[in-house]
């Protein structure tokens, strides 16, 4: 082993042990002390905090308690061996009302587990969630299924750069620390430490049972190369028996694995692979006309629409002062009614929407499963033709010449970033906003990414007014004059959709889901005809 390449991940280890780690330790706790709570256990035992944590370990799980806001998440962030760590409660699970909070201390608290409760409990601003998403990211890359413990020299070069722009970005008091740090010598005793601190265990358990050729036989052979194998036990620093329960664990979901991963592989290389820009990307599947079911005299006109994950389809109806849900094949057809024009709806959750209405200063949510309006957020410096998207789990709304960032669980204002224009048109994808502004002569999308703090600019051939993202991050942007550009996910380039479908494209409003890979379109005509064609993706 290169002794350079040792002392190289001793670095980087101990930048995330001695520096990021307390520092999400110390966000978390100015977060609880903000609501009043005096420590971390009666933190986690708050029903809001402990309901998402149980629904971030436990699937197909219905609650007794506060059901409306159960969530079934598909992959299980929060392992068996960090919720034993933070509750107590029965085997057979049912409802998180059955379980305690154990007294854990934020120092038993590592990076995964106080990144995850950060990003999922508490209020973070937008640049905060960012930083802790790509520290957290940062480790599981370079360290968490780094089995050899170097980092060769190549890759040191730019990791440290990205490293330190994080760590400061996150606390620039840490300057000193970081310096330090980088020219400490070799410690190879802590180096052992940390590396065992910051490996997977979990992520190796996995290539363990990978090689495993039965299932049916797969308990006895591992169990039987764990007993045998000491290496393995000294480097993970735990006993036989509570590496043995950790396999156990693991060997539940190990049914089918090799199709299950065939399949995740096969959607990750088709959702990471990049359209050609301009390219026929969908194809018609279906198309509605909607006229009989919105008619009483006056269609009017579709300000917005927003294709939820389960495939729903929430419709603005300026004109009709109400929100039209419906599935994809026009069944099921319900509606909320609002109390002005709905200009611009957002999806907070599964089952919450966020709406602005026209000539109005608040965003008004409702809960779509049970035609409830849940709140109003009033907000004085909201333009009052402003549409409204979501990034991080906040809302953007634009303002007079800036955005504005909201936490929709407060109503608080926690971010505001200038512009050059007042934001009329939003849409945000990835970590990146995408605005125009509310003039017809100006061609200029713009575009604010939290990576660098700028602001950026696209010309495009006619006005901007229309904008959803696609599978790869790119976008469709409708512009006045018809015409739908693909834009790049840089946002640096663009090309025109070609004729045919531009033709299949004509909508007043459009909307894509990833989950869906189907793209909505919805078309209100001059002879008071509403129809919606479902493209699906080639």
């Amino acid at each position: 082993m290169d002794r350079d390449d040792r002392r190289r991940y001793f670095i980087v280890g101990s930048v995330i042990v001695e520096i990021v780690t307390p520092a999400f330790r110390q966000r978390l706790e100015n977060d609880y002390k903000s609501k009043g709570l005096g420590c971390l256990q009666d933190f986690i035992n708050s029903k809001p905090v402990i309901h998402i944590l149980f629904h971030l370990r436990h699937k197909n799980t219905q609650c007794c308690v506060d059901s409306t806001n159960c969530v079934n998440h598909g992959p299980l962030p929060l392992n068996h061996s960090q919720w034993d760590l933070l509750y107590t409660g029965p085997p057979n699970h049912h409802c998180f009302c059955k379980f305690t909070a154990k007294p854990v201390t934020l120092d038993e608290l590592d990076i995964t587990l106080a990144s995850l409760i950060l990003l999922n409990c508490c209020t973070l601003s937008v640049n905060e969630r960012f930083y802790v998403s790509k520290l957290r990211e940062f480790k599981n890359n370079y360290l968490s299924h780094n089995a050899n413990g170097t980092i060769t020299q190549a890759e040191y070069t730019t990791l440290i750069g990205d490293l330190q722009t994080l760590v400061l970005k996150l606390d620039p008091s840490k300057q000193d620390d970081f310096a330090r740090i980088q020219n400490r010598a070799l410690d190879e005793p802590l180096c052992n430490k940390y590396f065992t601190s910051l490996l997977d265990i979990y992520g190796l358990l996995e290539k363990i049972g990978n090689k495993v050729e039965n299932v049916d036989t797969s308990t006895t052979r591992i169990l039987t190369t764990v007993n045998s194998n000491a290496q393995i036990l000294a480097t993970m620093g735990i006993s036989n028996d509570a590496l043995i329960a950790k396999i156990e664990d693991l060997l539940q979901n190990m049914i089918c694995q090799r199709c299950k991963e065939m399949i995740n592989n096969q959607e990750k290389e088709n959702s990471n692979k990049p359209y050609k820009l301009g390219n026929s990307i969908f194809t018609l599947h279906h198309e509605i006309n909607l006229t009989s079911i919105v008619s009483d005299g006056l269609v009017g006109y579709v300000s917005d629409m927003m294709m939820m994950d389960d495939g729903r389809i929430v419709i603005c109806l300026h004109n009709q002062s109400r929100l039209l849900i419906c599935n994809t094949d026009g069944s099921q057809a319900d509606s909320i009614p609002v109390q002005s024009f709905p200009l611009c709806v957002t999806a907070v959750n599964n089952s919450t929407v966020a709406v602005v209405l026209y000539s109005s200063i608040c965003i008004e949510m409702y809960d779509i499963n049970n035609k409830l309006k849940l709140k109003s957020i009033s907000l004085p410096g909201m333009c009052w033709v402003s549409c409204i998207t979501t990034i991080n789990n906040k809302l953007v709304v634009g303002g007079y010449d800036r955005l504005q960032i909201i936490d929709h669980q407060t109503g608080e204002v926690v971010q505001t970033i200038k512009t050059d224009c007042s934001p009329y048109r939003l849409h945000c994808s990835g970590d990146r906003i995408f605005y125009c502004g509310n003039n017809y002569n100006n061609n200029k999308l713009y575009r604010y990414s939290y990576t660098d703090d700028r602001h950026h600019t696209l010309t495009l051939p006619s006005p901007p007014y229309r904008m959803t993202t696609l599978q790869d991050g790119s976008l469709y942007v409708g512009c006045e004059d018809g015409s739908v550009q693909h834009v790049s996910s840089d946002g640096k380039q663009y090309k025109t959709v070609t004729t045919e479908d531009q033709k299949k494209l004509k909508f007043h409003s459009m909307s894509y889901n990833s989950k869906q890979r189907k793209l909505v379109t919805t078309y209100a005509s001059k002879n008071q005809t509403l129809t919606f064609k479902v493209f699906y993706e080639k």
